[in-house]
């Protein structure tokens, strides 16, 4: 969707609530979203190291929003073991 000539492409984020985050990193890129942030949601600073071993809990900018391909997407995380 253009808004006007020469201006930038605005893809609307997909919504990943509840993917495992392998799942939703594959959905952002397939979108066009490459910048992506990686946040553990228990506030414990883990690295997500094996990307299925976590569900999606939260993301920003939310589901829907119309951003351009090179905006920072926040993907929030917890160990399915976490729930």
């Amino acid at each position: 969707m253009r808004t006007s000539a020469g201006a930038a492409e605005l893809i609307t984020v997909p919504d990943v609530s509840g993917l495992n985050h392998q799942q939703a990193q594959d959905t952002m890129q397939a979108a066009g979203l490459y910048n992506l942030r990686e946040v553990d949601g228990k506030g414990l600073g883990r690295m997500l190291v094996v990307d299925s071993n976590w569900v999606q809990v939260g993301q920003d900018p939310p589901a829907g929003t119309k951003v351009t391909a090179g905006t920072v997407i926040t993907l929030t995380a917890i160990k399915y073991t976490d729930r």
